[in-house]
């Protein structure tokens, strides 16, 4: 007997006429029994939709966290001043009132000259104060950069301009605000060209800049100065130490607060991407020896961004195990009604049997109802897994991303389940007495 005959799947293949027999015989055996057939593949269904809709919603949280550590910028290393908690300042401090901490100008020039490869430092100073328009205000920060801010913290300017380093020189009153600043304070206007008053001081509007994305982790505490959807109004370093000075005095119920604070964030821009690490852990050293408080804290973009793709990782393998679930209850689904099914065509299987068909020709026609029921589950879950996305991104402005693998890979785990769960009862099939299958009523 020649090797095409001893095997139904080389026959299969090798006769379009004969698979096409096969398949048309079981459409037309699912389509006998349709509702318990659509039933049945709601397992799939649901189970590739999970899959699909939740990776696509990690992915599209990784994403997002992932962008906005990038904008921080992969050759930066981002310092802050942190207030420092209670009980940690100096018994002098206490009989001043005033409480001094943070980075200092000492930081700044050690930073220069003892680590390498260090190319640009930019300091920042930062308060908060009511910002007006008019009668209109808004609570707000004030920051006191320097002109190259925007490319250092890769934030863009969508209308005007930023200051130039003639104004930084010559300690202009003028400020770039940001979105949000913009929005509440001009609501039907364009603010470029206009005034904003903090305190008794007038700042003209040169341009908008885009917000601030959300601030992620470091080290040494939480930081004093979240700009999350807050107003900023960004001006001139000099300026701000010009009309303000170092010490910053805010009301308080009772009374008032002073702080003294050189320096509430510096930017060190490493020249090689790949020495970011190490010379972050030199100014870790540096900090640590003339700090005796935890008044600062450093984060390093690259770190975070390894961080942030190790728990896509986990997040996607946990996503993934519990969609699996989903599909391992679809395929038991599946192979229970094959089972029931296989106990209903008793006869059928019986007479086929007599008529000459193999125990391979039964399990190659079960198996083949089993994938086509698994795989047109997997086609609807593959079209609801795709929707779900789309409509969270929609009404709950959640980022989802849905990776052009992901679809194909659930829809191919839908075919292997229902070859996995479809084998048993294709085999318990093929294996009945042809003679006891046709006596069964």
């Amino acid at each position: 007997m020649s090797l095409l005959a001893r095997h139904p799947i080389l026959r299969l293949v090798a006769s379009p006429q004969h698979l096409w027999r096969t398949v048309s015989l079981g459409m037309k055996s699912i389509w006998l029994n349709k509702l318990r057939s659509f039933l049945t593949a709601l397992g799939v269904i649901f189970g590739v939709a999970s899959v699909v809709a939740m990776l696509a919603i990690g992915e599209g949280a990784s994403h997002e966290a992932q962008e906005q550590i990038r904008r921080l910028g992969s050759q930066n290393i981002i310092l802050e001043s942190v207030k420092p908690p209670d009980g940690q300042g100096s018994s002098a401090e206490a009989r001043s009132m005033v409480l001094e901490y943070g980075l200092t100008t000492r930081d700044m020039q050690q930073i220069r000259q003892t680590v390498p490869g260090v190319s640009v430092v930019v300091p920042s100073r930062i308060l908060s104060e009511n910002i007006w328009n008019l009668d209109r205000s808004v609570d707000g920060q004030i920051m006191g950069v320097l002109p190259v801010y925007p490319e250092m913290r890769n934030r863009k300017v969508l209308q005007g301009r930023f200051f130039t380093d003639l104004e930084l020189a010559e300690k202009l009153p003028v400020c770039v605000l940001n979105q949000t600043a913009a929005a509440k304070l001009f609501p039907l206007s364009t603010p470029t060209g206009k005034s904003v008053r903090v305190k008794g001081y007038y700042y003209k509007i040169l341009g908008i800049m885009e917000d601030e994305g959300q601030r992620v982790g470091g080290e040494g505490g939480s930081s004093s100065t979240s700009n999350v959807g807050s107003a900023q109004i960004l001006i001139p370093f000099s300026t701000l130490m010009d009309q303000y000075g170092e010490t910053f005095f805010r009301m308080r119920s009772g009374g008032f607060e002073a702080e003294k604070v050189e320096f509430h964030e510096a930017i060190v821009r490493v020249d090689d991407v790949a020495q970011v690490e190490s010379r972050a852990n030199a100014i870790r050293h540096l900090l640590a020896k003339n700090h005796k408080k935890e008044d600062w804290r450093i984060i390093v973009p690259v770190e975070l961004l390894r961080q942030a793709e190790r728990t896509k990782q986990i997040f996607s393998i946990v996503l993934g195990s519990i969609a699996a679930i989903s599909l391992l209850v679809g395929g038991i689904g599946i192979m229970n009604i094959m089972l029931a099914s296989v106990t209903e065509r008793t006869r059928e299987i019986g007479i086929r049997r007599a008529m000459g068909a193999r125990q391979a020709d039964i399990v190659v026609q079960f198996l083949i109802e089993t994938v086509l029921l698994s795989g047109a589950g997997g086609v609807l879950g593959v079209i609801m897994g795709i929707s779900i996305p789309v409509a969270v991104e929609h009404f709950a402005g959640v980022t989802t991303v849905v990776k052009v693998w992901s679809p194909a890979l659930a829809f191919l785990i839908s075919v292997f389940t229902g070859i996995a769960f479809g084998i048993y009862p294709a085999r318990r099939a093929a294996r009945m007495n042809p003679v006891e299958a046709l006596r069964h009523e």
